[in-house]
């Protein structure tokens, strides 16, 4: 990402970058429908269990069955993603001192917390009309007020809670507000050498948990991305990302091949590939402007999906059981209308809420800081580092 430096200690606000990662606009978009997708089944559920869910007459299932079957894997792509864009932004100016903790963390924050907490409210809200309905939560069952705070302080996936709660898709933000912490630990006081992406990786394969599943993801979207700046002083790049795609092409037939566990033929597909995929998809993409506008609203609008399908599911079902109507789960229209629903809300969220809020915080816990009146070329790398 774009960044001016300024000297002593003034801050600096990163600006927007002239070229966006516009492939990995395209994964992310995709990660977060097959989210959308997977928690579709959730209109299945009384309490916290599916009920007479028949996952094969679900709507548009012959189209759709990667993301009704595997859905829930889009969390790592997105884990991975991250990790990615995490290494191409702040990797050098964490490491070199020209971006204070204070401006990282504040960056993390403006960009999660608004929503969160918006969400949060409304989903206690939804969940205590909910309950005087039927006597039970929606979905997720431990709505008290240690799992509210837990929620509150983004802290619901660290051990100290009893399940899901609330506004439950959050738990994997959670999990990744330790890794930020973690990241920026490491580059600071350690090191930015690739080989800390391989250990932290290697580490993780011996651990068991959320917290090492995100951070070996994480960090395996980090060495994409420090490969995909290396790839700028190499000989034969075209050769590379060639090479990249063929081996991502590989995976697949390696793993039929070698018939590893079951239970490991998802992680080693996922971490496998999806690096590999994002190192290749991260190359300059030149788009009509049109298309290049809505494949960057697409990526925006992911991490409002993410938090706004879960109330929206809610009120739907709160909506429902008012009116004594049953919920038309198998139903295509009402399929496409929830998706479409879903995201054009997280468009306008983003639009009208997100942005605005971000840049307000930003304003406001930076005063410090300094934005560039335009955005400056990225100097190409000094090292294989960048």
């Amino acid at each position: 990402m774009a960044e001016t430096i300024i000297p002593q200690r003034t801050q600096t606000i990163p600006s927007t970058p002239p070229n966006k990662l516009l492939g990995l606009e395209l994964v992310r978009f995709i990660a977060a429908v097959a989210v959308l997708v997977w928690h579709y089944q959730h209109f299945s559920y009384i309490a916290g269990t599916p009920v007479d869910l028949v996952t094969d007459q679900l709507p548009l299932y012959g189209l759709l069955r990667p993301f009704y079957e595997a859905g829930k894997y889009g969390v790592w792509v997105f884990w991975c993603v991250s990790g990615f864009i995490f290494f191409w932004r702040y990797r050098d100016v964490v490491f070199e001192r020209a971006m204070p903790g204070w401006t990282f963390f504040v960056f993390r924050l403006s960009r999660l917390y608004p929503l969160h907490v918006v969400t949060l409210i409304l989903v206690a809200l939804l969940q205590a009309i909910y309950f005087r309905q039927h006597g039970y939560f929606f979905i997720y069952q431990n709505n008290d007020i240690q799992h509210f705070l837990l929620q509150f302080f983004m802290a619901s996936k660290w051990g100290l809670e009893s399940g899901d709660s609330f506004n439950g898709p959050i738990w994997s933000i959670s999990v990744e507000v330790l890794v930020y912490v973690t990241f920026f630990v490491l580059l600071r006081f350690v090191t930015r050498s690739a080989l800390m992406n391989i250990v932290v990786i290697l580490a993780c394969l011996n651990m068991e948990g959320q917290f090492f599943l995100c951070l070996s993801f994480f960090y395996a979207g980090g060495l994409a991305a420090i490969a995909r700046r290396s790839l700028a002083s190499a000989k034969f790049p075209r050769a590379i990302e060639s090479a990249g795609w063929i081996a991502a092409a590989a995976v697949p037939v390696l793993i039929w091949l070698f018939s590893p566990s079951p239970q490991s033929i998802d992680w080693l597909f996922c971490m496998a590939c999806t690096p590999l995929v994002l190192f290749c998809l991260s190359c300059k993409i030149t788009l009509a402007a049109p298309v290049q506008r809505w494949l960057e609203a697409a990526g925006n609008m992911t991490y409002s999906s993410y938090l706004l399908h879960f109330p929206l599911q809610l009120l739907i079902a709160s909506g429902c059981a008012m009116f004594g109507s049953k919920i038309p789960l198998y139903e295509t229209w009402f399929f496409v209308a929830f998706m479409a629903a879903t995201l054009a809300l997280s468009y306008l969220t983003y639009r009208y809420f997100e942005a605005p809020a971000q840049m307000l915080l930003r304003r406001s816990l930076l005063r410090g800081a300094v934005a560039p009146s335009r955005p400056m070329a990225m100097r190409p790398p000094p090292s294989p580092v960048r």
